[in-house]
């Protein structure tokens, strides 16, 4: 049965940063516990995962999409690498899964979804593909038997498929038998890129994939956003020129930028830089102004949480508020403090943040954190139907808890 957490997410009275603070970082064990205990009950009998109601209990099964097996995998590695009881059944039955459903042995690559042991949708996009990089990665991190192998398998389908090297950006959709079917590139694929680039690195300590992560960087960071204001936007044609007018999956492909993407790619540009032995170049400034920016563009004021998107101008286009914006600002806050971020500024932010999640996306009965609310601050189903995801807010709850902003896996064992 889930305990419920702690009175405070923080002591308000504390005069040193909150991640120090031993209030907060109970609360932040106790919250990821919570999580862990409740996304648990997804694994179905048969070995795959079902997606959860508000209350933890199973909606009607369809199709085993590539993003939730990966992300499952992920987590419970992350779970089991800070000392959580219970992760291995979870992160067992995800690789399986992806070995022996997701994964297609007459073409190569993996399925986007599966039911009932066969492919419900045979597109192979390089968003899922990065995501399996970042499970084979964490799996590996934690000693599980068949991460080696799922590394060796989804690093040679990504150098052959998706990486563009006249470029240096991921590619992003094909067919079944890998024959395009549209030219669209994506920033989102090639974030997450950089997720699982430099999850692959630490766990092979191959340099390639810390070199790949930079060039992506380079492009996004270096290039488009001092372009556009500090901000990001989502979608490009073939060549890589910004295109203003794509409006595809209102979750995925929204039109013009998302601030959330922002705080992400400012806290991997912050770990990039980290494992390169922190060089003395401007990564931190950029990180910094593309994290503030968000903060800037897109907080809801008095009534709080982040709008979804903005225009191309960075006006508010689509003012719904979903909680794993909040969670990446969280990571990008804390990779801030750790480098020495001021008390009335980054700290006011981090804690800004916890207090408006513990008081309106947090489930304290539960577990998990609900996905989105409505204009009145009240949990609402109208883009997620239960709770979807565990990946996100696991990470604002642990991440926090280790020293550095990189090697999470390393540092895991002396969080406490």
């Amino acid at each position: 049965m889930t305990q419920a957490a702690p009175k405070s997410v923080g002591d308000p009275n504390s005069q040193g940063p909150w991640l120090a603070d031993s209030s907060h970082r109970a609360w932040l064990r106790d919250d990821a516990a919570r999580q862990l205990a409740f996304f648990a009950g997804s694994l179905r009998r048969d070995g795959g995962f079902d997606v959860l109601d508000w209350r933890g209990q199973a909606l009607a099964q369809g199709p085993q999409e590539l993003h939730t097996t990966t992300r499952l995998v992920h987590s419970y590695a992350l779970g089991q690498a800070f000392g959580f009881d219970g992760c291995a059944a979870i992160i067992d039955a995800g690789m399986a899964f992806l070995w022996h459903q997701h994964r297609d042995p007459q073409h190569g690559g993996f399925h986007w979804s599966v039911l009932d042991g066969q492919p419900a949708d045979s597109t192979k996009l390089a968003y899922g593909h990065v995501f399996v990089l970042l499970a084979a990665s964490s799996a590996m991190q934690v000693g599980h038997p068949d991460g080696e192998r799922l590394m060796q398998d989804v690093s040679q389908v990504i150098d052959a498929q998706y990486w563009d090297d006249e470029f240096g950006l991921l590619r992003d959709e094909f067919r079944r038998d890998w024959s395009p079917f549209s030219n669209y590139r994506g920033m989102n694929a090639n974030m997450h890129g950089v997720e699982a680039l430099l999850a692959a690195f630490e766990a092979t300590g191959n340099d390639l994939f810390l070199q790949r992560a930079g060039r992506i960087l380079d492009f996004f960071v270096g290039k488009i956003a001092p372009a556009h204001g500090w901000r990001l936007p989502e979608h490009y044609h073939e060549d890589w020129r910004v295109d203003p007018d794509y409006q595809g999956n209102p979750m995925f492909r929204p039109a013009g930028s998302t601030p959330g993407h922002s705080f992400e790619l400012g806290r991997l540009t912050l770990q990039h830089w980290d494992l390169c032995g922190r060089p003395a170049n401007e990564a931190p400034e950029k990180a910094r102004r593309l994290i503030e920016q968000a903060l800037s563009d897109a907080w809801r004021g008095e009534q709080g949480g982040f709008a979804y998107t903005l225009d191309m101008q960075g006006k508010v286009a689509i003012a719904d508020r979903y909680w794993w914006p909040v969670t990446e600002a969280i990571g990008a806050l804390a990779s801030l403090i750790k480098l020495g971020g001021t008390l009335e500024t980054d700290e006011a932010w981090y804690r800004k943040l916890w207090h408006f999640a513990e008081a309106k996306l947090v489930d304290q009965a539960l577990g998990g954190w609900f996905p989105e609310l409505d204009d009145h601050d009240k949990p609402t189903a109208r883009q997620f139907e239960g709770k979807p995801d565990i990946y996100h807010a696991l990470q604002a709850d642990l991440l926090p808890l280790t020293a550095g902003i990189s090697r999470y896996f390393d540092e895991a064992a002396g969080a406490s």
